[in-house]
């Protein structure tokens, strides 16, 4: 019988703070039918505590620090070599939060994902709970999405709505959104170790059909 570790596509996670939502793919990929496994977390921080979470978890680390380098260039040529030393199938940036140059996002491209806390093409970039409140909207949510060039911009694979209360201010919505992170975030890995989920040119693909919407969880009522 073949051992299924040798045969389990290989994830590496990026991370640059708490690390939530790496927990909750550690927890994900230790269920003994889940199609891929956590060789490696790196953080451009020191001593951030997602990096204790995967210490504890016997998942071996590493630090590129971003303050140690005079270029963004420079940075991301040094964390792109500690990546490939790794041989991952899929690079998962899980609150990673540097913008890369698009040397590196092509060097991975098709096989880095990310997750971001609006339903993309909404508010991209930082702040988005306040700026969702603000807006007055009644939905908010959380988005996975290919990596490309353009910032949070990438084909976007699935989200996950959660509806914004009257008395929601940025921190409870922003609590509720993170619960849907920790629910689609390893769904999505799991499709995309499958092979289920791919990039075709410009296009996220599911099963083989181009995405024309993204694929969305059942809205969580407030």
């Amino acid at each position: 019988m073949m051992n299924q570790e040798l045969t389990d596509p290989r994830i590496l996670v990026l991370v640059s703070g708490s690390g939530s939502n790496l927990q909750a793919l550690i927890e994900a990929t230790r269920e003994r039918d889940y199609p891929g496994q956590i060789v490696a977390v790196g953080s451009n921080r020191p001593d951030v505590l997602a990096l204790e979470r995967a210490k504890r978890a016997g998942i071996e680390t590493f630090t590129v620090d971003h303050q140690k380098f005079g270029s963004r260039d420079e940075f991301d040529t040094a964390l792109k070599a500690e990546i490939e030393r790794h041989s991952p199938d899929v690079v998962v940036l899980a609150g990673f939060m540097r913008i890369l140059t698009p040397g590196f996002v092509n060097a991975f491209r098709g096989r880095m994902l990310n997750i971001h806390p609006s339903l993309l093409p909404k508010y991209t970039g930082l702040n988005t709970h306040q700026r969702a409140l603000d807006a007055g909207d009644q939905r908010h949510g959380v988005s996975i999405h290919f990596v490309t060039e353009d910032l949070d911009g990438g084909p976007v694979i699935a989200q996950a709505e959660v509806a914004v209360a009257a008395d929601d201010d940025a921190q409870s919505l922003a609590a509720r959104v993170q619960q849907q992170e920790h629910v689609l975030y390893p769904i999505v890995l799991r499709w995309f170790c499958e092979g289920r989920v791919q990039l075709d040119d410009e296009h996220a693909t599911f099963d083989g059909t181009p995405l024309t919407q993204p694929l969305v969880l059942p809205a969580e009522e407030a």
